[in-house]
């Protein structure tokens, strides 16, 4: 799915000569009320009001190479300078995850994340971690709700073996009994610990609770029994359904040579099914409808409360996408143990921190093909939850009518900066290039990204904080709430 070309009328026209701003990151926007409390040496080399100035220079990355193979498996390449040439980061990523499975066989993209490196018809499982032991490699893979991802990460000279090994796992796994009954009790296991990690929970109930009814709101892990019964028949069937060509991308970062991979894809990577539908499509025949609710999980033997609000957010390729991510960077997050309060250029985390309301906030922001998922989570004493609810409440009413200037140009600058230290490493690299393939079908240049960023400003966050406040919300409360 394609960037889409047309924006919004605050938007500017890509067809205008891209010209993008930066600001320094050690600028701190005005407010008069809190003047008192942000010391000297903080703006010590620079005025408090932040100025644009061309950032264009320091964005010009290694071009990106991009070949679809005649199975359509597209190859996407990142050649880093020839002085940083040593290691690299060969990965597959598929538009397939837990989304695109039926409430009888939920979890079963993860579980086949952990049956994939159990040995194939070329390799044992012992095999396997040896021969990438004695590269000094890395293999890993993780699954989301709408993509999967294996990946290695290897010095230059091991490009050629790390190709063969993802495709030897991707197309000959051998999926035994035994092993297939190990590793149930393994997720099991891990399912018992996520249960422990609160912030996880509180994510999946999010989902559950706002695209229920729709395979969206599917957990990742599934229920445990489904776990118990998935079975050798399910992992070949998922992979000959959602594993096809025109759904995956090999994306390489570093020491690579696109010729090289393309020449490597196109030989290993030949025994996919060449099924044209796509994930979109399949979106299409179950989209994702957001429910407003209010829900309260009651835990009284826990001393912290877990609370959250969220708004339907932006699909990927919609135009709003921007301006929901500059309004997250506006936000912002906050924790007690970094100590970061007063001095915060979040007005939420300046209010609060100074009152010490909460242990922890964070504004989130959740992209899927068809819809988001938008909003807050904080962690707070059950006493106050009331006060903190309403000060959130007031800091989102807020956006709608009072938000600054000089807020909008530091939370894009902010935004940029994240953006760009996202992609420090090989890894990231390969991520970034395989996630826009599937998500936008090309890879979104970063002075285009930046003249998008740089287009929203105090006229159009306003213009957009009304739009998702007049829409339906959701509340979610876990842990002690004690009634509140």
């Amino acid at each position: 799915m394609a960037w889409p070309y047309r924006l919004s009328r605050r938007f500017k026209s890509l067809s205008s000569t891209i010209r993008s701003r930066q600001l320094s990151v050690s600028t701190y926007p005005k407010h008069p009320e809190d003047s008192s409390t942000i010391e000297p040496r903080f703006v010590l080399h620079s005025a408090p009001d932040p100025k644009p100035s061309d950032h264009s220079p320091f964005l010009l990355f290694p071009k990106t190479h991009i070949s679809t193979l005649p199975n359509g498996i597209r190859v996407a390449t990142q050649t880093s300078p020839p002085h940083v040439q040593t290691t690299a980061t060969v990965g597959v990523w598929i538009d397939a995850g837990s989304r695109f499975e039926t409430p009888e066989t939920n979890g079963t993209a993860h579980f086949l994340e952990h049956m994939i490196f159990k040995g194939t018809r070329r390799r044992t499982a012992r095999g396997l971690e040896e021969e990438i032991e004695n590269m000094g490699a890395r293999l890993n893979a993780y699954t989301s709700r709408e993509q999967t991802t294996f990946y290695a990460n290897v010095l230059r000279e091991d490009v050629p073996v790390a190709v063969d090994i993802l495709a030897d796992i991707l197309q000959n796994s051998t999926f035994s009994e035994q092993a297939i009954r190990r590793e149930r009790d393994v997720i099991l296991r891990e399912m018992e610990e996520v249960q422990g990690q609160t912030e996880e929970v509180i994510f999946d109930h999010l989902h559950s609770v706002a695209f229920r009814d729709s395979l969206l709101g599917n957990t990742i892990l599934g229920p445990p029994e489904n776990i118990r019964s998935i079975s050798r028949n399910n992992l070949y069937q998922y992979i000959s359904t959602h594993y096809t060509s025109p759904r995956m991308v090999v994306s390489a970062a570093g020491a690579v040579e696109h010729d090289e991979i393309v020449s490597l894809v196109e030989r290993l990577f030949k025994d996919f099914s060449m099924d044209p539908t796509s994930a979109a499509e399949l979106v299409d025949r179950s989209p994702a409808i957001f429910t407003g609710s209010e829900v309260r999980l009651e835990n009284n033997d826990m001393p912290i409360a877990h609370w959250a609000i969220a708004f339907k957010g932006a699909a990927w390729a919609d135009p709003n996408s921007i301006p929901i991510m500059v309004i997250q960077s506006l936000l912002g997050s906050w924790c007690r143990s970094i100590g970061v309060g007063n001095c915060s250029g979040s007005q939420l985390a300046r209010r609060v921190g100074t009152l010490g309301l909460a242990e922890s906030i964070m504004a989130f922001n959740t992209n899927y093909c068809d819809t988001g998922l938008f909003g807050i989570y904080a962690t707070a004493m059950p006493d106050c939850l009331g006060d903190l609810s309403c000060v959130i409440m007031e800091e989102l009413r807020r956006l709608a009518w009072q938000v600054s200037d000089a807020e909008v140009i530091r939370a894009r600058n902010q935004l940029k900066s994240a953006l760009l230290l996202h992609i420090d490493g090989t890894s990231a690299v390969a991520e970034n290039n395989g996630r826009q393939l599937l998500t936008y079908g090309r890879i979104v240049p970063f002075q285009e990204y930046f003249t998008r960023i740089d287009a929203v400003d105090a006229a159009t966050i306003k213009e957009m904080a009304r739009d998702m406040l007049v829409g339906k919300i959701f509340l979610k409360l876990f842990g002690a709430c004690n009634g509140n």
